[in-house]
């Protein structure tokens, strides 16, 4: 489950039909219904497909998986052409750890409509998270380069975090400050500035970054443990060790608090 409370680092949430992110911290409270699904059902197939993808999309920013899936697989019942159920469902699929069905989903939302920049910011996604980072950027790149993409900034910051995997820290910074035209403050762009400062050894910077992000949001366990080593690195132990204390209380399962126990601080 630490998957699912984790905001995946530098992808930011939009409210669009489907973004390349985590999804939110599994919360208690349901998503509301789409107003059209709990009145009147529309006849047409897309219209039923397109709503039944909307709650999919939402059960799935809400940490509700199995669910999501549902909905989603009803959507494609529905509408066997409807890309945007594919690219979600690819999403979700990709969480659960099937990966080989969630490339399918991708590959047949993109068949269906390769034009569509989410589509295409989605799958460049996976593929940064599957290993494929060179070939994720052709994706981003597609998606802001659609002058009807609604939300560029995503895949700025898709792109951003990706450059990072691959060490290219110059490229890194130009898409993650591209993000920030759109929101000065946005903290996932300000925690991926915060990394890219601390693999340039520039600690001050990334501690002044971090900053920022933690009076806007409550830390994750990856923002805690960037910030325990940056503290770590400028020789500070008493924040250092507060740092420590909030990760094994907050998250003592996470793969950051597991690094921490192996002494694996890079």
């Amino acid at each position: 489950m630490n998957a699912l409370r984790k905001m995946l680092t530098g992808f930011a949430l939009a409210a669009a039909l489907v973004l390349a992110v985590a999804p939110a911290r599994a919360q208690k409270s349901e998503p509301p219904v789409p107003e059209m699904l709990s009145s009147a059902v529309p006849k047409d197939v897309y219209t039923r497909a397109k709503l039944h993808t909307e709650l999919g999309s939402m059960y799935f920013q809400n940490g509700n998986l199995i669910v999501a899936l549902e909905e989603l697989t009803i959507a494609i019942s529905i509408n066997p052409n409807y890309a945007q159920a594919y690219s979600t469902r690819g999403l979700v699929l990709y969480y659960i750890k099937e990966l080989a069905s969630a490339e399918k989903d991708f590959q047949r939302a993109l068949d269906l409509d390769a034009k569509d920049p989410e589509i295409s910011n989605n799958y460049g996604w996976f593929l940064c998270q599957t290993g494929k980072e060179k070939e994720s950027i052709a994706y981003f790149e597609r998606a802001i380069r659609n002058p009807l993409y609604q939300t560029p900034e995503t895949a700025y910051l898709n792109a951003g975090a990706c450059y990072i995997k691959l060490g290219d820290l110059a490229s890194a910074e130009e898409y993650v400050r591209k993000n920030l035209r759109f929101s000065r403050d946005n903290p996932q762009a300000l925690f991926q500035l915060a990394k890219i400062s601390y693999l340039r050894g520039n600690y001050d910077a990334a501690r002044e970054h971090l900053k920022k992000v933690v009076r806007q949001i409550d830390p994750d366990a990856e923002t805690l443990w960037l910030s325990l080593r940056v503290e770590r690195r400028l020789g500070d132990r008493l924040a250092e060790s507060s740092l420590l204390a909030q990760l094994r209380r907050k998250y003592p399962d996470s793969p950051e608090y597991q690094e921490f126990l192996k002494g694996n601080f890079e």
